[in-house]
């Protein structure tokens, strides 16, 4: 009997997985779960009264705190709800939620799970991309559809949009509870608002195929990035007569970046969106809320607020931004492929250098993986991340300097790629352990050679 109660304590010492999300969250971890669920959004709505209500000035809105209090500046400048915003977002979420269902697209795998499953996705999103704008374009040159319908509208929408990302978590988390779809990747920390903030389930879904995070987290928010830019130029032109450069590189870089997205889709499986964060209020709310409301900021203030840029400041910017998307896009071929080729082919003329892992899944069952140390990936870390850096600043420049608000953008996503990478590395060195060490001591910067 001792020696079957002591077999099994290993077994289960085994298949103790630690490099999925945490298992446990103590007083500080629920507390700052309880924190950023609050202040998301509110620092969403501190953005449009900022725009909407101060001319786009962060000092104006300070001050105004200051003199009356945010409770006074939140009951004078409240966001209106609209019934017929509501029924607009619902039909778009109809809409995209069909096109994500039935359209034809390439069948793709994700990462193996901490539960040992490698689940398969339909990536159609750049047919249903090309769609919607196809349609959207049409019904506006033929005069059906008021281009700039969406930024007439916004403050509706986005009450919607906050109001569907509010529910979408609540559901999840008790799905997660009490419905779960792979038992071996739910994670319960023993803090109800860690889980909501964080998420229970990795992966959940309705059925076989139809995958909650998968169509949140590029349909609703993503896919309706560049129609929102589109219409806030729509609303300047119908102001001013005509769009500005600054507007137009804006919408050319976003669109470089979101066509990416969704031309790499099938790759986007692998990221750590798809393969380590769990379904919670931070994608649920942030795919469908944050990301159209944060993303789109620099379009929404240049139709309030017009920059002209001259002929070199545009070339000079696009020039910067697509050396940003360069290397970003290269990178990430880069490791794409090798991973493909299971390290066999060429890194910048040479052939590739990698280490050999080893990790286990929950099922006991250990896997081979491999990690890549030359080209971009021996040059930094996350080299990927420095290039989306770039392209970001770019985004933000045609904005100019006189408000801080269009940058915000740009701060957000140091802080973001930045935790995001410790996150990332965090749970490689937990998977990896003592072969990740040697994968750092080899590629020993984060971000920057000699800097970070």
């Amino acid at each position: 009997m001792k020696d079957i109660t002591t077999a099994a304590a290993v077994v289960a010492s085994a298949q103790k997985i630690t490099w999925g999300r945490k298992s446990e969250a103590g007083v500080n971890s629920s507390i700052g779960a309880l924190l950023l669920v609050l202040l998301s959004p509110a620092l969403v709505y501190l953005n449009w009264v900022t725009l909407y209500c101060y001319g786009g000035s962060i000092s104006a809105v300070l001050s105004a705190v200051r003199s009356q209090g945010w409770v006074a500046l939140a009951f004078h400048n409240p966001l209106h709800f609209s019934s017929a915003a509501v029924i607009s977002y619902a039909a778009w979420l109809l809409w995209q939620a069909l096109l994500y269902g039935y359209l034809p697209g390439e069948l793709c795998f994700g990462q193996r799970t901490p539960g040992g499953h490698l689940l398969s996705y339909t990536a159609n999103g750049v047919n249903a991309w090309a769609l919607t704008h196809l349609l959207y374009l049409t019904a506006s040159v033929l005069g059906f559809l008021d281009p700039a319908i969406i930024a007439k509208n916004w403050e509706g929408l986005l009450v919607a949009a906050n109001a569907y990302g509010f529910v979408l978590a609540i559901i999840s988390q008790l799905k997660g509870y009490f419905a779960t779809s792979f038992p071996g990747d739910r994670k319960m920390s023993g803090s109800w608002i860690f889980d909501f903030w964080a998420g229970v389930e990795l992966n959940p879904r309705f059925g076989q195929y139809w995958d909650f995070k998968f169509f949140h987290n590029g349909r609703p928010g993503i896919g309706a990035w560049i129609l929102i830019d589109l219409s806030f130029a729509a609303y300047q032109y119908q102001s001013i007569g005509y769009v500005t450069r600054s507007m137009l590189v804006v919408i050319i870089l976003h669109t470089i970046y979101v066509v990416d997205f969704f031309y790499n889709e099938s790759w986007y499986t692998r990221t750590i969106d798809i393969s380590h964060d769990h379904f919670g209020f931070m994608l649920a709310w942030g795919d469908t809320t944050f990301l159209p409301a944060f993303y789109t900021l620099q379009a929404q203030y240049l139709a309030q607020h017009p920059v002209h840029l001259t002929q070199v400041q545009t070339l000079a910017i696009l020039a910067i931004g697509l050396t940003g998307y360069s290397i970003f896009r290269l990178a990430n071929c880069q490791r794409d492929q090798f991973r493909a080729k299971n390290g066999q082919c060429q890194v910048w003329g040479a052939p590739a250098k990698f280490i050999n892992c080893t990790y286990r899944t929950s099922d006991g069952k250990e896997h081979n993986s491999i990690l890549l140390t030359s080209g971009w990936w021996g040059f930094s870390r996350h080299a990927n991340y420095l290039g989306d850096l770039i392209l970001t600043w770019a985004m933000c420049a045609p904005c100019g300097f006189k408000n801080i608000l269009p940058w915000f953008y740009f701060f957000y996503m140091v802080l973001l790629l930045n935790h995001r990478a410790m996150r990332d590395e965090r749970r490689c060195h937990n998977k990896y352990g003592k072969q990740w060490e040697e994968y750092c001591a080899i590629v020993p910067y984060r971000l920057i050679p000699g800097v970070y």
